[in-house]
């Protein structure tokens, strides 16, 4: 045995017994006469101690030598430490080393291996193996396992069951870009690497595997940032014989239940909201309804008046913050060069401030009376201390600006506390949308989902005007988690790859292997996916991903730790019959 006990175990109720330990050099601290050494391994932290006077010369003075992150193996007594230190649970003992034995000597790293380390992010992506021996990155990959774990437990429990389904499947034209896998016996053809495991858990809907999950790595070839990974994993679900409120329940559980045993957090309400209010109220559709600043639109009240900004505007529409009426001109004309930024492409703000005394003073005084003004603040629920900023201009564009604009102004003010938890649904979201480029509908979620049954009517009158019966799950402002009721009628399945643009023969040779199942007997059925990566980080506490995956790439994609991607050997493109042209 390397070791009989690790390094976080060990106290007071070991005090002479003899043991073993192994793991890496956290410090030493040499007095002359007597060396003290922190060993760590993934549990903790145990002090050992190297005396003159009772430890073997030799083993005194091999302890002399050992540099940071040496691997070590120590045996010895466990003894009374006379300074205690109550900071860690070893903290009332150490162990009088008998024997040491250094099983790997190690360079002097590149930055420290501690808590707060003096290593930049790219110098630990580098070294990442060096970074996850420290303990913020090591707690995150265990607060990772302990979520995997209990979401299989709950899944488990309700009688889902996990399968495997493949990673090289056959490339297909929706949703975001393939990556994709030369065949070395198949000339000239290619597997694609799946963006999801969507036709396989229908199939297995088919199969009459009523309950699926799987906790699966997915890909997609797409522009990267904070919280997107070109590799990223799902808690993947599908059931049969299922409406939308079964699924919404199902996974509603999972996600008290997470916050109870991960948190320790009983959550009550789980409000739902549709589409179209969430995004005429907060102006997105993964809205944070931690704290207030709903939308209130100010057209009825704003236009008509001698201001040729908001009479030109589609959409006037303001939102009341608390307490920033307090907020100095500098701070007010920031917030005006911050909206007017490219990632906002606002042209312009006007505010209002909402006086103690019941008065307003505003930027646009001179085309606004007070009682003007007290419409305003009526439609925003603005109060006395409050200020009130209003933008103007495309309805879309224009709700997407004030959207970014309240979650930066709830950043600032501390509103978005990491410890609270409010999810949400946000349900009937348009079935298809219009990209003018391509002069046709996409699916807003992918061909697959079905359009509510009450719309069905208007899926070639008004196709825009369709709802799907799909939702998504929001928790703190991020979208978690998605998912829709299936079509599983091969005759609507066609009709909707008709809508999107496909001609029959590609339907079927995209497609169909999956309309083909429908013929023999698919159950009705519906699913949802999980981000894992992005529901774990929230559950930890922040909205970046990659500290709480193992080895994740940088944000153009690479990974600088073993530099890929990167150049293959000219033998092999010749095995795949591939020919590389940069010019």
């Amino acid at each position: 045995m390397y070791r009989s006990h690790n390094c976080g175990e060990l106290n007071a109720s070991h005090i002479n017994k003899e043991v073993t330990l192994a793991g890496w050099v956290q410090k030493s601290r040499d007095k002359g006469f007597m060396n003290w050494v922190d060993l760590r391994d993934r549990y903790g932290i145990t002090q050992l101690i190297f005396d003159e006077s009772r430890s073997e010369k030799i083993i005194f003075e091999l302890a002399k030598t050992l540099g940071r992150e040496f691997v070590i193996q120590v045996k010895g007594t466990v003894i009374e430490r006379e300074a205690k230190n109550k900071n860690i649970p070893t903290g009332e003992i150490e162990i009088l080393v008998t024997k040491l034995n250094i099983l790997n000597a190690a360079l002097t790293p590149p930055f420290t291996i501690e808590d707060e380390t003096d290593g930049g992010e790219d110098i630990r992506m580098k070294y990442r193996y060096l970074d996850i021996r420290r303990n913020p990155v090591k707690n995150n990959l265990l607060f990772r396992h302990k979520v995997a774990m209990e979401v299989r437990k709950y899944l488990s429990d309700l009688d889902f069951c996990e399968v495997e389904t493949p990673y090289l499947i056959k490339s297909t034209p929706e949703g975001a870009r393939d990556f994709v896998v030369p065949s070395r016996m198949n000339e000239g053809q290619f597997y694609a690497l799946p963006q999801s495991p969507q036709t396989f858990k229908q199939l297995l809907m088919v199969g009459g595997m009523d309950k699926y999950f799987q906790i699966v790595k997915c890909f997609r070839d797409e522009d990267l940032r904070a919280d997107r990974q070109p590799e990223f994993t799902q808690i993947d679900c599908e059931m049969a014989f299922v409406e939308q409120e079964d699924i919404l329940n199902v996974f509603e559980g999972l996600t008290r239940h997470l916050l109870k045993e991960i948190k320790g957090i009983e959550v009550d309400k789980f409000p739902r909201m549709t589409y179209d209010y969430a995004m005429k109220t907060y102006g997105n559709d993964k809205p944070d309804i931690r704290f207030g600043m709903e939308f209130g639109e100010l057209n009825s009240v704003a236009q008509n008046k001698d201001f040729p900004v908001f009479n030109a505007a589609e959409l006037v529409v303001g939102i009341a913050v608390s307490g920033a009426g307090e907020y100095t001109r500098k701070e007010i004309d920031g917030l005006i060069d911050w909206v007017k930024r490219p990632q906002v492409g606002a042209s312009g703000m006007v505010y209002v401030k909402c006086n103690e005394d019941g008065t307003y003073k505003s930027s646009v005084d001179k085309f606004y009376d007070q009682n003007d003004i007290a419409n305003w603040a009526k439609i925003t629920g603005a109060k006395a201390g409050d200020m009130i900023f209003v933008l103007s201009g495309p309805a879309d564009k224009t709700r997407t600006q004030l959207s970014a604009l309240r979650m930066e102004l709830a950043t600032r003010l501390g509103l978005r506390n990491p410890n609270e938890f409010a999810p949400l649904w946000v349900v009937d979201f348009p079935l298809l949308e219009f990209d003018e480029e391509s002069g046709r509908y996409h699916a807003m979620h992918h061909p697959f989902t079905s359009p509510k049954p009450e719309d069905l009517e208007l899926i070639h009158s008004n196709p825009g005007k369709v709802r799907a019966n799909a939702y998504d799950m929001v928790l703190n402002g991020n979208e978690i988690g998605g998912g829709s009721i299936r079509i599983h009628d091969k005759d609507l399945q066609s009709r909707m790859f008709a809508l999107l643009g496909f001609t029959p023969e590609q339907a079927e040779d995209q497609f169909g292997f999956l309309m083909n199942a429908f013929q023999f007997g698919a159950p009705p059925h519906g699913g949802l996916a999980f981000g894992l990566d992005r529901l774990v980080a929230i559950l930890g506490g922040q909205e970046t991903i990659r500290d709480f995956i193992a080895f994740p790439k940088n944000n153009s994609g690479r990974d600088v730790m073993i530099d890929a991607p990167s150049e293959i050997d000219e033998t092999q493109l010749n095995e795949l019959h591939i020919k590389i042209n940069l010019k």
